[in-house]
């Protein structure tokens, strides 16, 4: 399959991208470099990387030659104190940069776009309704939990009128290797980055409050799925479903490290979620995946990775 990634040079793209390669699918990568780092992306004569926003309009040359199967829709802002902050900013980035997206795969044939969504969509939802499913009612409490939903009505409507298919992908908070600050599971890429530099940590809010935080690699794996299912034109939750507050996540960092952590709490952010957890029974039934890394297998892999640059930028 001829895949094009956008924003395939970040955290989770540089996750995916590998995984593609591994399943022997032709990969090319468009992404602006304002988060993303070449760096990231294995350095294979069968990627090819386009430095380029969504919303240049030499976007349409790159659909031209590329002639793709599938596109993955990755590139957008993705903090949610920034959306909160400049929603102009995260309207133009999430909102018409994916219509860009979506203009040029219908002009030229796509066949599929897996999207990328997020657990925000679902805003703040009651204890009890948790884990939260699919059929959710979509209530976000921030600019950018409202920019992803809005997308997915936009591929809903393409679906309809152009007939190019789609499937959305709600993201619980991701972590992993090569995280930025930025995203919804920033939380974890700060404290395990401090962590390494020998530095205090800070959670916004009292610390009880609670994500489903889950594996990069868990999911790329989800994405490798959607491209392949046949349940095309329905939004998937990718989670462990499983809800752990940040004052637990401390704990295991604890372990994990061997540190001793008395982190300091300040006022919580506007936007900020409370409770997130969201079940994944229908990405399990559907794709046939599941994720396989748990949270402490993957906290150790995150914080050795934030070690090892620590140490490379000392030297």
């Amino acid at each position: 399959m001829n895949i094009l990634v956008t924003g395939g040079a970040g955290f989770i793209g540089s996750h995916l991208v590998r995984k593609l390669l591994a399943e022997g699918e032709q990969v090319t990568v468009l992404d602006n470099f304002s988060t993303g780092s070449r760096e990231n992306l294995p350095q294979d004569a069968a990627v090819k990387c386009v430095e380029m926003d969504v919303n240049d309009a030499s976007l349409a040359e790159v659909f031209d030659e590329g002639r793709f199967d599938a596109v993955v829709h990755l590139a957008g802002q993705t903090t949610v104190h920034i959306s909160m902050e400049s929603p102009a900013l995260d309207g133009r980035e999430n909102i018409i940069g994916s219509i860009h997206v979506l203009e040029q795969a219908r002009r030229t044939g796509v066949q599929r776009v897996v999207f990328a969504s997020t657990a925000a969509s679902y805003g703040d939802v009651a204890e009890e309704s948790l884990p939260i499913v699919e059929s959710e009612p979509l209530h976000p409490m921030s600019f950018y939990g409202l920019s992803k939903v809005t997308v997915e009505h936009y591929l809903r409507l393409y679906q309809q009128s152009f007939g190019l298919d789609f499937v959305i992908l709600r993201f619980a908070n991701v972590y992993g290797e090569r995280q930025g600050n930025g995203g919804e599971g920033g939380v974890i890429s700060i404290f395990a980055k401090r962590l390494a530099e020998g530095r205090a940590l800070t959670i916004y809010g009292d610390g009880e409050q609670t994500r489903d935080f889950i594996y990069a690699g868990d999911i790329a794996a989800g994405i490798c799925a959607a491209l392949h299912t046949e349940h095309v034109n329905h939004a998937y939750n990718l989670s462990t479903q499983t809800e752990t507050s940040l004052r637990e996540l401390v704990a295991i960092l604890a372990d994990v490290s061997g540190r001793d952590i008395e982190p300091r709490c300040l006022e919580a952010r506007p936007g900020d979620i409370y409770k997130s957890m969201l079940a994944n029974g229908r990405a399990r039934r559907a794709l046939g995946w599941a994720p396989v890394v748990s949270l402490r297998e993957g906290l150790r892999r995150t914080y050795a990775y934030f070690c090892a640059s620590s140490e490379t930028s000392a030297k």
